[in-house]
């Protein structure tokens, strides 16, 4: 079975331009199938502001009015998305830029909850995961921005981690899928405020002591919550670490893995 690397990329690494830089030479130099996903939602609230259209933040997630959707269509799957693939086409890297409406690529429908109305915010039902082996097969690497759709024409703005997991999920059936959380830590910290305190490997047991204990931070818990997913549906490595040392994730030995 062949490998597939699918790859995560923080905000906060995409705001940067050195550290963007020095991931995706990393990322170009990985040999064999792969698959970047990105986010950049600092941009978004950037531009909305200039534009005087006011963010709503809801644990972390952003309430996605129709003004923000079209926003955060312009940022995602437009500047930050064609940036990246030109980036990467510089650097020998053959890369084609997608959102979850290219060929019907991703399919989601619109967020349901019972007290919070996030707008244009997509949950996802279904990926095409013969159109992403068909393309990986023509030797491109996919840099994904987190866009889906319904198939009747809407547009939604969906958690660039879950997209990850998701397609880390599809393709696990067909590659031996490696799914890793690249973004500005060294891994998940013992200690928020000491850098070098990185946990090796949470599995579900200590996962749950470390939620009760209030040890993992809230931003973490999302983050983790996809990982868990993902090796619970045998997707074979789940990492999480730092963008800048992409190779040692690859390696395993930097980082956190996320084990069953």
């Amino acid at each position: 079975m062949e490998q597939l690397f699918i790859i995560k990329i923080g905000g906060n690494i995409i705001d940067d331009e050195n550290r963007l830089t020095s991931f995706l030479q990393q990322f170009a130099a990985l040999k064999g199938n792969k698959i970047l996903i990105h986010g950049g939602g600092k941009l978004a609230t950037k531009l909305a502001e200039q534009m005087g259209i006011q963010q709503q933040m809801v644990d972390g997630r952003r309430i996605t009015d129709g003004e923000t959707l079209k926003i955060v269509t312009m940022v995602y799957a437009g500047y930050i998305n064609k940036n990246i693939v030109a980036k990467l086409q510089s650097l020998g890297e053959n890369a084609i830029g997608l959102t979850g409406a290219d060929a019907n690529l991703i399919m989601a429908h619109q967020r349901k909850h019972a007290s919070i109305d996030y707008g244009f915010v997509g949950d996802i039902d279904a990926v095409s995961s013969a159109t992403i082996t068909h393309m990986l097969q023509q030797n491109l690497s996919l840099v994904v921005a987190p866009i889906t759709h319904d198939g009747k024409g809407q547009l939604f703005n969906t958690n660039a981690d879950t997209i990850a997991q998701e397609l880390a999920k599809a393709m696990s059936h067909a590659y031996e899928t490696t799914l890793i959380y690249s973004f500005e830590k060294k891994g998940v910290l013992k200690d928020i405020n000491d850098e070098n305190n990185v946990i090796p490997v949470i599995d579900t047991d200590l996962y749950r002591q470390l939620k009760e204990s209030n040890i993992i931070f809230a931003g973490m818990i999302p983050k983790l919550d996809n990982a868990f997913a993902a090796v619970n549906a045998g997707v074979k490595k789940v990492i999480i670490g730092q963008a800048e040392m992409l190779q040692s994730l690859v390696e395993g030995v930097e980082g956190t893995s996320i084990q069953a």
